[in-house]
């Protein structure tokens, strides 16, 4: 079902840094409640050279009940948002995840661009959350604090220690009402464990343990021990020189805590058991699509490596992102996928000039509604793509600036190759390549979706209908609008 959309929230770097200096942060703890900031004039940014690469978001994540949305960007940062009673999503907590470091032994630059963000399970009122650089992942712990003890005996109310010969009598400490402050710590570092940069990081089942997977090798860790962890797939040669394919991303299994998928530059996907064996190396499924030998051409392997993996929420299905098709792969079938959807099958032509600017290289990401119904991935020129399973309709839209005008509303785009048959249809030659979606998350319950754009954020929800009720659970015949929110959110 592809549904009528709205904009939620318009958000860019600029909106949660306000007032302080781009690379800064507000210090831990923050106070969830900030000074209202107003969304400023959107403009159209026409060059990416304007903006800090610090300040690119690098990853997406609503938790498990959609309640809070996590982002990272290339400068360390962690946002995550909160949805409010009224549908919207403000900022909750803003910290420092990590800060740049240099490996002296390998005279190595590690950057602080945050990979990946996966929530735990929710089991207490605390929110956990792993974030990852190319070395180093944290454990977070992030809490809310309404009140706060006084009438400390030994100590004063600014925290100091009294004289020893001031103290004469003995009180009871207790609780008092404070303005509500969110805390954000860290729990756990697991470092020291990847030779080579972390690609994914996945948290298993059992809410015990997690993988992180990079170029190379997988391990598997338990999230309270933090000095060891157990390698469970290892594809380096005894010669590098036999090097033939790399680890892009791995996924264990939403319900079965012995499973997990990983997918390689190849544009295979292995599917492993770890009761078979303590070791992975010997995969219980492959899924490969064979291709015709007389359409190899030099970038064939390119394209086919495989930049995401997801399992749909029913467990069954396997949904992969090569750079220009999503393929949908039943567990019990192999040989082929069960569904393919061409993203942007008419930059074949371009593929010399993409590999000349490295964008074919880009990795983008992709995710399954709730009801594993439709298909969502980003594109070039901020565009992103959704696919109907059910009626097998498509539809383009574009996430920009323009969209945060005041009731505004976002028609759907089209792609031509040849002569333009609507003034609103945009040529292949004309496509802006440094504008590119690769990160996009879908909320796990609802028809609500977060696409980052560069230094953007863009939270669409599914548009009402006059009398307040959604739409109908089907690709509208008519294109589908999206409109903005007619009150711009404060923070």
């Amino acid at each position: 079902m592809l549904l009528q959309w709205g904009v939620l929230v318009h958000l860019d770097e600029e909106d949660w840094l306000t007032g302080k200096q781009r690379n800064s942060f507000p210090p831990i703890p923050t106070h969830k409640h900030l000074p209202p900031l107003v969304i400023p004039p959107c403009t159209d940014f026409s060059s990416s050279l304007l903006i800090p690469s610090t300040d690119v978001i690098s990853t997406v994540e609503f938790n498990q009940t959609g309640e809070f949305l996590a982002t990272g960007d290339k400068g360390g940062r962690v946002v995550i948002f909160q949805r409010e009673p009224q549908g919207e999503y403000n900022v909750y907590s803003t910290f420092q995840s990590h800060e740049p470091e240099f490996d002296y032994l390998k005279s190595l630059e590690i950057e602080e661009r945050i990979n990946k963000i996966r929530w735990l399970p929710l089991h207490n009122p605390a929110h956990f959350l792993l974030a990852t650089n190319d070395k180093t992942i944290k454990l977070w712990k992030v809490s809310e604090r309404d009140k706060r003890a006084e009438g400390y005996n030994l100590r004063d109310e600014e925290g100091r220690l009294k004289d020893l010969s001031t103290v004469t009598t003995l009180q009871v400490p207790v609780l008092r009402p404070m303005d509500l402050l969110v805390e954000a710590s860290p729990r756990r570092v697991f470092a020291n464990a990847h030779a080579y940069h972390i690609n994914s990081i996945s948290v298993n089942s059992d809410c015990e343990t997690y993988l992180s997977a990079d170029d190379l090798r997988i391990n598997l860790w338990n999230l309270n021990i933090t000095d060891r962890s157990f390698n469970i797939v290892d594809l380096k040669p005894e010669n590098m020189e036999d090097l033939s394919e790399v680890i892009t991303v791995a996924e264990f299994h939403p319900h079965h805590c012995h499973l997990l998928a990983f997918s390689s530059s190849t544009g295979t996907t292995r599917l492993c058991d770890m009761r078979a064996s303590a070791l992975c190396d010997q995969h219980a499924k492959l899924f490969e699509e064979a291709v015709d030998p007389s359409h190899r051409s030099f970038f064939s392997e390119i394209v086919s490596s495989v930049s995401d993996v997801k399992f749909s929420h029913s467990g069954r299905y396997l949904l992969t992102r090569d750079y220009l098709a999503v393929k949908v792969w039943d567990l019990n079938m192999e040989n082929k996928p069960v569904e393919t959807y061409q993203v942007h099958d008419y930059l074949r032509t371009k593929l010399c000039s993409l590999y000349e600017s490295d964008c074919i290289f880009d990795k983008f990401e992709c995710a399954w509604n709730g009801t594993d119904s439709v298909i969502m991935t980003g594109a070039y020129n901020n565009y992103f793509r959704m696919f109907d399973r059910a009626s097998l309709r498509d539809v383009t839209l574009e996430a920009s600036r323009e969209v945060c005008k005041r009731r505004a509303v976002l028609q759907p785009r089209r792609v031509c190759v040849g002569k333009k048959q609507k003034e609103t249809d945009v040529s292949v030659d004309s496509l802006d390549f440094r504008k590119k979606i690769l990160h996009t998350a879908w909320h796990p319950k609802e028809n609500i979706i977060a696409i980052a754009a560069s230094n953007n954020l863009y939270i669409f929800q599914d548009r009402l209908t006059p009398n307040g009720h959604h739409n109908t659970p089907e690709i509208q015949s008519a294109p589908p609008k999206w409109q903005t929110q007619p009150n711009p959110p404060t923070y």
